[in-house]
């Protein structure tokens, strides 16, 4: 009898693990955390290999494309008077009018099926040159598609149609840009909100897009409101005997109940803001990246409660860490790159590094991690492929025109990459 069970148990996992193969429904895929055991993945291509379509998209954005079955969604912009200029020191833009908009493809042919306009935006607020009106990334599940654009509004759509179900908007001054995506739990649609003027963390009905729940941010010492602004997306784990959502923001990370919204533990990282990198996990220890300006990879327990700065901290480390691409991880071994390119994997234990190697591109989109094998997706359009493991071994290099700022998305046999104008299916036709 117990033999039964246990091969039933396998057959159960087996068809779970397979459906999440499948499909890439959220910000750095299944888990969140930019691992996946797809099959089949791509090793190398090129514009003339290995490409399965390639289309024009119509608006801009760095939001990542999600994917299920054979439907893909992205968010974008589509600007009028779009112009590059320096704002308060900033490398910023501008535009006159933008429509914020989702859009749903066929997987299989690269063809538009729908484009639903959300929210029309006259003299929008400017945002970094690296940044877009439309970066957060969209989560999808069986029949609703939510789409999150910062300040200017969050929507929840029919997937199969694009028909708008409900519409809200939470204002925030982001000074850069929206950046954070939103994350699903159980009736739940959570959004973080880390501006200038406010700092907080929200739940919203994600039938009603009503507000469930509302916790304020632990305070934050700063002289500006500059130095208050984050933009991570939070982590689901199980751990402690419970569900965690472990969310970094400046000065402090915290991990909250995510159906309450009550905060379990908070740790102080420093004096970091501005943070793109999301946070990984494994083995009750969470890592991240604490942001500008000298970003620093710290890790922490996550067993704690209140205050456990002094006592959960278990390492940080000073060595080529990012401000915007976030790290991936398998076994002990633990992979990031700066944003200036140089990539490399660490001991999981203490820091301490098993290798560095210069990628020769700003890498600016998130590193992805299946089969074996680190992605690596460099801003000018070259990727490296290294293989995961405590020595350097480059794969392959591929290179595709365009500006690649969007982390892409794995699913069995493919990934789907986002340029400034385009989406590629890379993998057999």
């Amino acid at each position: 009898m117990r033999s039964i069970l246990s091969a039933l148990f396998v057959a159960i996992l087996a068809v779970g693990v397979s459906g999440a193969e499948k499909k890439w429904p959220q910000f750095r895929g299944p888990q969140g955390n930019g691992s996946i055991a797809a099959k089949n993945v791509p090793v190398s291509w090129s514009e003339t290999n290995n490409i399965a379509w390639k289309v024009s998209l119509p608006g801009r954005g760095r939001s990542s494309p999600v994917v299920m079955g054979d439907r893909i969604w992205l968010t974008l912009a589509v600007e009028q008077g779009t112009e590059r200029k320096r704002i308060e020191g900033d490398d910023m833009q501008t535009t006159d009018h933008v429509s914020l908009e989702v859009v749903c493809l066929d997987a299989r042919k690269g063809e538009i099926l729908w484009q639903t306009k959300l929210f029309d935006v006259d003299k929008p607020a400017p945002v970094h040159w690296y940044n877009s009106w439309a970066t957060p990334t969209p989560i999808v599940e069986s029949g609703r598609i939510y789409c999150d654009f910062g300040t200017f509004g969050t929507a929840c759509l029919n997937s199969k149609s694009g028909k708008v179900v409900w519409k809200t908007q939470l204002p925030l001054d982001h000074q850069v840009g929206p950046g954070s995506s939103p994350l699903l739990y159980k009736k739940l649609l959570v959004l973080v909100r880390d501006g200038r003027d406010a700092q907080y963390v929200t739940a919203l009905n994600k039938k009603t897009g009503k507000q469930v729940w509302r916790t304020e941010r632990p305070p934050i010492e700063a002289s500006s409101g500059n130095l208050k602004k984050s933009f991570v997306t939070p982590l689901l784990v199980k751990a402690a005997g419970h569900m965690q959502m472990i969310s970094p923001g400046a000065h402090w990370i915290v991990s909250y109940d995510p159906a309450t919204g009550k905060e379990f533990w908070r740790a102080r990282h420093g004096n970091g803001f501005s943070i793109g990198s999301c946070p990984v996990f494994s083995k009750g220890v969470t890592y991240f990246s604490t942001g500008c300006m000298k970003p620093q990879m710290c890790a922490f327990r996550v067993d704690g409660a209140g205050d456990v700065t002094t006592s959960h901290a278990t390492w940080k480390t000073m060595r080529q860490v990012p401000v915007m691409s976030s790290p991936v991880m398998i076994g002990d071994e633990i992979f990031w790159t700066s944003d200036d390119g140089m990539a490399n994997c660490a001991d999981t234990k203490n820091g301490d590094a098993f290798w560095q190697e210069r990628l020769n591109q700003q890498h600016l989109a998130s590193p992805l991690l299946a089969e074996g094998r680190v992605y690596f997706f460099g801003k000018e359009g070259k990727s490296t492929v290294v293989k995961a493991g405590k020595a350097f071994e480059k794969l392959s290099e591929n290179l595709l025109e365009g500006t690649v700022i969007a982390t892409p998305a794995i699913v069995d046999g493919t990934i789907y990459l986002r340029t400034d104008t385009h989406l590629y299916r890379i993998g057999k036709k």
